[in-house]
């Protein structure tokens, strides 16, 4: 089997300007960075407003092994089918890939085998530079909280006045905004800054986080305008004043120079899969700390040039799907018409307590090998997704990613639990090896499922307190007896209410590896309760993001990264990308 890789590099592409014309836009419509991606202006938003909206798909999965269950193989895959195999009008909604976890242990994000979307290289690596951006907006806030400490503690009042600032008395201990870089790096999480004397600041502790953990991040994926981005990147809170108010990017006079870095960063980028079906690939916000979603622009164009649009959530339906329909959906104003939930036989033998999944080493063998009895058992685990997904009131569908080890009858055994479950329905699909002729069966699921009807509800209101939609979430998603709070939980809530952000919703920071705060517990975790250590404000995205567990925004490097099995040959051509 040739890799990843290989396959991407010897699919034929076709123009992105003779894909854009397949899809109804014109030459203007796009800002091109070189022959296979571009940039797509939002005015197609306002001049398409009166086409009826596509069918709209959400890909979740289970509660997953370390190793992913092929979320976005399965995505890339449904979307050819659709297509490539049976005509329809189809995009694909994705996020754009951190380059720090690519080469690190987890590689690129693309897809997989003959369902990727490519340039390959291009989608792990730079492709338009958002991700530069980002970090760029989100740095130049950061060394303009320092700068305006340093000027403060230098120049009285009446001088600050003359040069257009009032003292805004930054409290150094109040600080949030972190520097960040797109590159695992453990030893920048913690850092002190201004050594060397008294023109580079007052020594405080600080850090880095990943560049796609950033609200910056989150801001570019929730925007509906560059006006929205630009009041979001207003609303941004860095610190607390001395007094205890917010701080924000406005008050720090930065807000708009982000905005003008953010700018082009907002136009969604045109690519294909390796069947030439268009897809975008746009934002990419972390899924256990953000929300975990594509960009809403992307959607918002996506629905109006094609019959279904399908988008990926990040990791399980209690994570990334929650947050798809309690945070983007209100945003968007999009509702799915269809669930499509990712099951492998492997992740759920594991959850039925069969052996142990360890990223970056070899599958154990007795996850290989037919178990009725332990894949019955973990199957729970994809019940409760599967319920989570039926409460918000949309069908659902299981996508069986099925691997050469899998049995008939473990693959029987699994869609008749799902059918039983209330999925309407579960098939088993090889678009990892096929591309879209391994999910035809798939794509005529989902199509039969987009014309059931619906009843969508979000799982809360806004206008009910902070504790109770964190306690909705905790009981009614993941399972637990109740919420216990720390002091500064606490202390953070009573804060909020003061300063008026209790009507947001909740993005909730925990593990993906269980359905618990704690990634040891599978399965199906009973009796246990979940504790909220802290809670924090991303007011410019608009949500309020409770942690569970600690939760690192920046990853380190295993033993082994994958960057060293990546060069350049001879020719100049990439080696390695996986």
């Amino acid at each position: 089997m040739l890799s990843d890789l290989e396959i991407a590099q010897a699919a034929k592409l076709r123009p992105i300007l003779e894909i854009a014309k397949c899809i109804g836009l014109e030459p203007t419509d796009l800002e091109p960075y070189g022959w296979y991606k571009a940039k797509v202006h939002l005015d197609v938003i306002e001049r398409m407003k009166d086409r009826p909206n596509a069918k709209y798909i959400d890909v979740t999965a289970i509660t997953p092994t370390p190793l992913g269950e092929g979320k976005t193989t399965t995505t890339v895959g449904l979307s050819q089918a659709l297509g490539a195999e049976l005509g329809k009008r189809v995009f694909t909604c994705i996020r754009q890939p951190s380059m720090g976890p690519t080469f690190g242990i987890k590689g690129g994000a693309a897809g997989g085998g003959y369902s990727q979307v490519v340039p390959m290289e291009d989608f792990n690596l730079h492709l338009t530079g958002d991700i530069h951006a980002v970090g760029v907006a989100h740095n130049l806030a950061a060394a303009a909280i320092d700068s305006r400490m340093l000027h403060e503690r230098r120049l009285r009042d009446k001088a600050l006045e003359r040069i257009g600032l009032t003292r805004l008395d930054i409290d150094p201990f109040s600080i949030l905004w972190n520097r960040v870089v797109d590159v695992e790096d453990a030893a920048a999480r913690q850092i002190i800054i201004g050594l060397g004397g008294p023109n580079n600041g007052s020594p405080r502790q600080t850090g880095f986080d990943i560049t796609v953990a950033s609200e910056v991040m989150a801001i570019l994926a929730l925007a509906t305008s560059v006006q929205d981005m630009r009041e979001r990147l207003g609303r941004i809170v860095l610190a607390m004043s001395a007094k205890g108010e917010p701080i924000t990017t406005e008050d720090l006079g930065v807000a708009g120079a982000m905005a003008v870095l953010m700018r082009d960063a907002l136009m969604p980028n045109l690519m294909q899969t390796l069947q030439n079906t268009p897809a975008f690939v746009h934002a990419g916000p972390f899924a256990n700390i953000a929300h975990g979603n594509s960009s809403v622009v992307a959607d918002q164009v996506a629905v109006k040039l094609a019959d279904y649009v399908v988008t990926e959530s990040g990791f399980g339906a209690d994570i990334g799907m929650e947050k798809f329909f309690n945070i983007k959906c209100r945003v968007s104003g999009l509702i799915p018409n269809c669930v499509v939930l990712v099951a492998t036989v492997r992740a759920l033998k594991m959850h039925g307590g069969l052996g142990r999944v360890v990223a970056g080493k070899p599958l154990p063998k007795e996850l290989t090998e037919e178990n009725l009895e332990y894949l019955e058992k973990g199957a729970a685990n994809m019940v409760a997704h599967i319920s989570i997904a039926r409460r918000f009131g949309i069908p659902v569908v299981v996508s069986i990613n099925r691997f050469t080890e899998d049995t008939d009858r473990e693959i029987e055994l699994v869609r008749k639990i799902a059918v039983d479950a209330g999925a309407e329905d579960a098939v088993p699909c090889e678009h990892w090896a096929k591309g879209g002729a391994g999910a035809v069966d798939l794509a005529h699921a989902v199509m039969a499922a987009c014309e059931k009807p619906s009843a969508f509800q979000f799982l809360y209101p806004l206008d009910i307190s902070i504790k109770d939609k964190i306690e909705a979430i905790a009981t009614q998603v993941y399972g637990a007896d109740g919420v216990d709070y720390l002091p500064e939980a606490e202390a953070k809530i009573k804060l909020y209410n003061r300063l008026g952000y209790d009507g947001l919703p909740i993005c909730m920071a925990k593990t993906h590896l269980s359905l618990s705060h704690d990634p040891g517990l599978k399965g199906v975790p009973k009796g246990w309760r979940l504790p909220i250590r802290d809670v924090r404000a991303s007011v410019g995205a608009g949500f309020l993001y409770p942690l569970c567990g600690d939760m690192r925004t920046m990853p380190g490097l295993p033993r082994r990264p994958v960057f060293m099995d990546i060069d350049l040959d001879s020719d100049g051509s990439i080696r390695g990308l996986s």
